[in-house]
């Protein structure tokens, strides 16, 4: 489905709820309906319609008619999906990025390493602690990977490989994520590792480098959404669930079976 184009008001309300849904702050099958929005943001109809086309077109809520819409659960095979393709096309927009970037891009990229790092040292440290992550702690953690990201899009310039790798980012998984705690503690460290190690590889103007690192980055980070689904529905199970659900959660790409690069 094509992302439609917004009106500023529309853009406004898309993005805050867009927000709220990926940072669990709005939870999965929660129901948002025309009038309330258009009471907390202040617009007419119109730009709430719009709005609540683009979050479905992002696969981020089901249309309601007449109603509003509510807001979608994502299954791990859509996860799995969704960051194979856009593991595709970030190592693809990061091997153009390492011939092109500039001496102020690098700068801008160092400067939201820095941001997302102080930050995932914040949301590790809460889910260590056992206490809830603020949804502006939330927000803040993804617009700064995101802006480490947009850093290299903009420097590979390729604008249909961004919009349709944006596309694919959207895909979210709420709640689940933040709920998982301290068992998913090493794999947020080694994702801002992967921000450090792709720096290196633009900074050297090494596009198989770069290409490499960015491909397995992506995929780490789909492997560690995964992992919080799978942690929440483990502990939604009874005990003796896995004796009669047996099944392996096992990632495989493009290319792995025949000896792809990792």
């Amino acid at each position: 489905m094509i992302v439609p184009t917004l009106t500023t008001k529309a853009d406004e309300v898309a993005r805050t709820l867009e927000d709220e849904i990926v940072s669990g702050a709005v939870a999965p099958g929660q129901v948002l309906r025309q009038e309330g929005v258009c009471a907390r943001f202040g617009v007419s109809r119109t730009p709430v319609r719009e709005a609540l086309q683009r979050l479905e077109a992002l696969g981020l809520v089901t249309a309601l008619p007449n109603r509003g819409a509510r807001v979608r659960s994502i299954s791990s095979a859509e996860l799995r999906e969704a960051f194979m393709i856009r593991a595709e096309l970030e190592s693809l927009a990061t091997a153009q990025a390492a011939q092109r970037i500039t001496a102020e891009q690098l700068a801008r990229l160092d400067a939201a390493e820095e941001r997302f790092a102080a930050l995932t040292l914040e949301v590790r440290a809460q889910m260590r602690s056992g206490e809830p992550n603020t949804s502006e702690l939330v927000v803040g953690w993804m617009a700064a990977n995101h802006a480490f990201h947009d850093v290299i899009y903009e420097a590979a310039a390729l604008p249909r490989v961004e919009m349709l790798a944006k596309s694919a980012r959207r895909t979210f998984i709420g709640e689940h994520i933040w709920s998982a705690r301290g068992e998913l503690d090493e794999l947020f460290a080694r994702n801002d590792m992967q921000h450090r190690a792709i720096r290196e590889a633009l900074a050297a103007q090494s596009p198989d480098g770069a290409r490499t690192l960015a491909r397995e980055h992506v995929l780490s980070s789909g492997r560690l959404m995964e992992a919080a689904l799978d942690l929440a529905a483990a502990k939604a199970r009874p005990p003796d669930w896995l004796a009669t659900h047996p099944q392996d959660h096992v990632w495989q790409t493009v290319g792995d079976s025949q000896g792809a690069e990792r």
